[in-house]
């Protein structure tokens, strides 16, 4: 099983249509086409959906080592709202990796490069062996 099998997994991320193009040890990237589904009553892309796009790019990122990583704190920062079609692109890398509680962000940006949303987390690593390790 490859990373990218494994991460096919994530039915809530599939179902909201988030792609995954990039997975390796430190560093994932994903994208989201915005659709009618993730607006909110304003017409803009939902919070959350821009939250489970970096979610899922840090969990590629973390977990690409082959040993299980759970969040332990995530936060995000909105600077853009885009509006439905928007392409978002979610680039995670490590900025801190320690043993047991590596630090990532996450930089949300539309398809002209523009910040969307900048996302933080820290993970606690397991000693569970993952089935692509």
């Amino acid at each position: 099983m490859t990373p990218f099998e494994f991460f096919k997994n994530d039915r809530y991320a599939a179902a909201a249509g988030i792609e995954l193009l990039e997975i390796a040890p430190g560093r994932a990237r994903a994208r989201m086409e915005v659709r009618d589904a993730h607006l909110n009553a304003g017409g803009t892309v939902q919070g959350g959906a821009v939250f489970t796009l970096a979610d899922l790019a840090f969990a590629a990122a973390v977990n690409a080592s082959g040993t299980l990583a759970v969040s332990v704190e995530a936060g995000i920062r909105y600077f853009k709202s885009p509006g439905p079609g928007a392409m978002l692109l979610a680039d995670a890398r490590v900025v801190n990796d320690h043993a047991k509680l590596p630090a990532y962000e996450v930089r949300v940006t539309d398809a002209a490069g523009v910040l969307v949303a900048l996302f933080t987390a820290t993970a606690y690593r397991k000693k569970t062996p993952l089935p692509f390790a």
